[in-house]
């Protein structure tokens, strides 16, 4: 897989993301979308019990779900599990969150947003350029 590693905020709150040229897919880290959603301080024990609960239950969303590596708080590359678009979707469903509808309505724009970029290059510059200048 070739990645491109971005980070992709919702309400101003990192997720790590890569994309994918060959799938022309985006992979998100689940951790970081359980984080946002749930506002868990350990988002990481969340995913575990929740793969473990939807694994007994047989959803196979969990058993797709790769690991890939990216950039971790430190700096160095860890791996983590990350979604597809579709999959984030269905595990969605899974975390009581009232924020998990404007999540999906972010993900759409994410979708939309690349489409854009990939037409118009420049795109692509001005919003890495945006999102570098609110983290100062």
């Amino acid at each position: 897989m070739s990645e491109q590693d971005k980070i992709q905020l919702f309400e101003n709150q990192p997720i790590r993301a890569a994309w994918d040229s060959e799938q022309e897919e985006w992979y998100f880290s689940i951790v970081d979308v359980i984080r946002v959603l749930t506002g868990s301080s350990n988002p990481q024990t969340y995913w575990r019990v929740m793969k473990k609960r939807l694994n007994d239950e047989g959803n196979e969303t969990v058993t797709n779900c790769n690991g890939l590596k990216m950039a971790a708080a430190d700096g160095k590359r860890r791996m983590t599990d990350v979604a597809t678009t579709e999959q984030l979707l269905r595990l969605i469903q899974s975390i009581p969150s009232p924020k998990a509808e404007p999540f999906k309505l972010w993900l759409a724009q994410v979708g939309r947003e690349r489409i854009e970029e990939t037409i118009d290059p420049e795109q692509a510059i001005d919003r890495a350029l945006e999102t570098y200048l609110s983290y100062k």
